[in-house]
């Protein structure tokens, strides 16, 4: 299978949680697979805990741009945090790892960061401006020849599953009016079952030691019930945005 697949995210777990069924899926299929993460440093208890996750879900070793959490400086001691680096920095990282990896399609968060987190938030747009700069020569030409992916994935988890879950989670149903996290059903371009690899994502989310009952994502899928989170772990849900080739689905 001559297909590239390259994931952008903004911290270890965040690859389990967001695009595991994915990445492990299209590993199965021949992919190649990787995955950048855009903070914490290596030497760290959660860079490990990245490597043990990747080799599960078949995406290769870390690629670290080894920036600090904006939460919590330890993360990667004496470096600056993600979201405080110049953009033209950042982008220009990550490009190198574009043309490195030369996928044929790119995956990260949608604008919103899917939950508001500020290095989620930065991640996209620094994904978003790599992209489309990796296909031009005269931009970071340091960083390896251009390439430009065919498209550009954005997780997305649609509102109504969001809101279908929320009571569970929260113990309550959501305020009337209250804006919720996820996108508009309407704007979920692709929908991927991965539910053949939700154990292994499950175990890959588990990876992850230092996360499992602290994290936020981790604890609301904990609070699911059995069913619902099977529910979860089996569907990924994505909005596309096309660049070049040939405007049917790259992910299907």
């Amino acid at each position: 299978m001559d297909f590239g697949l390259l994931c952008v995210h903004a911290h270890p777990d965040d690859e389990a949680i967001w695009t595991g069924g994915t990445l492990a899926r299209y590993a199965d299929e021949g992919a190649r697979t990787a995955v950048v993460t855009c903070t914490w440093a290596e030497g760290t208890r959660r860079a490990a805990e990245l490597e043990r996750s990747l080799d599960l879900l078949g995406a290769g070793k870390p690629r670290l741009l080894g920036y600090a959490d904006a939460r919590n400086a330890d993360s990667a001691p004496g470096a600056p945090r993600f979201v405080d680096v110049p953009l033209d920095e950042a982008v220009g990282r990550l490009v190198e790892h574009i043309r490195s990896v030369r996928p044929d399609v790119v995956l990260t968060y949608d604008g919103y960061g899917s939950y508001g987190h500020p290095d989620h938030v930065h991640a996209h747009r620094v994904t978003m401006a790599a992209v489309e700069a990796a296909g031009y020569d005269q931009l970071y030409p340091e960083a390896g020849d251009p390439w430009r992916p065919r498209a550009l994935y954005l997780s997305a988890i649609p509102r109504s599953v969001v809101a279908a879950h929320w009571e569970a989670v929260f113990g309550a149903p959501p305020e009337p009016g209250q804006t919720l996290p996820g996108v508009p059903d309407d704007q979920v371009t692709t929908h991927l079952d991965v539910s053949r690899w939700a154990e292994r994502k499950w175990a890959a989310m588990h990876a992850h030691e230092s996360e499992v009952g602290r994290g936020a994502s981790m604890t609301m899928l904990t609070a699911l019930p059995e069913q619902a989170r099977a529910q979860m772990l089996s569907n990924e849900w994505y909005r596309r945005i096309a660049y070049t080739g040939p405007r049917e689905e790259a992910l299907s």
